[in-house]
């Protein structure tokens, strides 16, 4: 069977343009998935830093409280 040679890039450039389409669809999937790991991490990286500044800010206050007091009662009672 002979076809016509326009049948063959008919197909050719019908199969190259859906390879263009399916990459650009995977690009797009790639970067939506990059932007949901960068997401992620950020949220992650927020809550562990307010966490530790709270932890800090409740471990400062505790020990200044406790140094407030020490210097009240030694300047109650001189030695």
């Amino acid at each position: 069977m002979c076809r016509p040679a326009f049948a063959i890039t008919q197909q050719t450039d019908s199969s190259a343009k859906q390879d263009m389409k399916q990459a650009g669809r995977d690009t797009k999937y790639a970067a939506k998935d990059a932007a949901h790991g960068t997401k992620k991490a950020t949220k992650k990286a927020y809550h562990k830093t307010k966490h530790g500044t709270k932890k800090a800010y409740h471990k400062t206050r505790s020990t200044a409280k406790g140094a407030v007091k020490g210097a009240k009662e030694g300047a109650k009672q001189p030695q």
